[in-house]
């Protein structure tokens, strides 16, 4: 089984991949929290926890883990320094490491921040983090979704590398893609943008991984 570090475990779509990778016979998940009183709700749980902030030094979260998920954020507050510079650091010291994996939960726009009318900070945060992790050498996947919705999972999805159209999709059908990335067969080295859809999230990794 391998141990998958969870960067942003205590947020709304982190929670999820945490959660959907408890139950995974491939993946352990290890949660990255910030503060001590955040462990607690993952150990009664029998999750693993590691204590790291992504504006601080974060090489000891890494080690003796297999894989990455980012999908820690700062809600806007802090872009640069936790969206862009936080993920940069995971992104050396998981190359410092020798991580199997790094998936990145970016967002629809980072492709090119210069032409978002609304967001561009927070989506020239993402640009540079992504674009960080492309040049890293690490084996990579780059997950970027439409706004995001509290609904239930419909297990569907449309993808693509340039969507370029309106939607929206579940945190939970999000949390699914991400962990599907994880594996070592499937989107590697690719970025691609996701909104609900009518295409099995299985399938359509399929298709993009082959």
């Amino acid at each position: 089984m391998e141990k998958v570090l969870v960067a942003g475990a205590t947020g709304k779509t982190g929670r999820k991949v945490v959660q959907l990778l408890k139950t995974s016979q491939y993946f352990r998940p290890v949660a990255m929290v910030r503060k001590e009183s955040q462990k607690a709700q993952f150990e009664k749980e029998q999750i693993d926890t590691v204590l790291g902030d992504l504006k601080e030094d974060v090489a000891h979260t890494v080690q003796d883990i297999d894989k990455v998920v980012f999908a820690a954020g700062s809600g806007g507050k802090e872009v640069v320094a936790v969206d862009q510079e936080g993920a940069k650091k995971l992104i050396d010291a998981s190359k410092k490491e020798g991580i199997k994996k790094f998936v990145m939960l970016s967002s629809m726009g980072a492709g090119a921040p210069q032409k978002a009318t609304e967001l561009q900070e927070y989506l020239e945060a993402k640009h540079k983090a992504d674009e960080h992790l492309r040049e890293s050498e690490l084996r990579y996947a780059i997950v970027r979704p439409g706004p995001l919705t509290n609904e239930k999972s419909t297990g569907k999805i449309k993808l693509g590398q340039r969507l370029g159209q309106d939607g929206s999709i579940s945190r939970e059908d999000v949390a699914q893609t991400l962990v599907r990335a994880l594996h070592d067969d499937t989107a590697n080295d690719k970025t691609f943008e996701i909104l609900e859809g009518d295409t099995l999230i299985g399938k359509a990794m399929d298709k993009i991984s082959s």
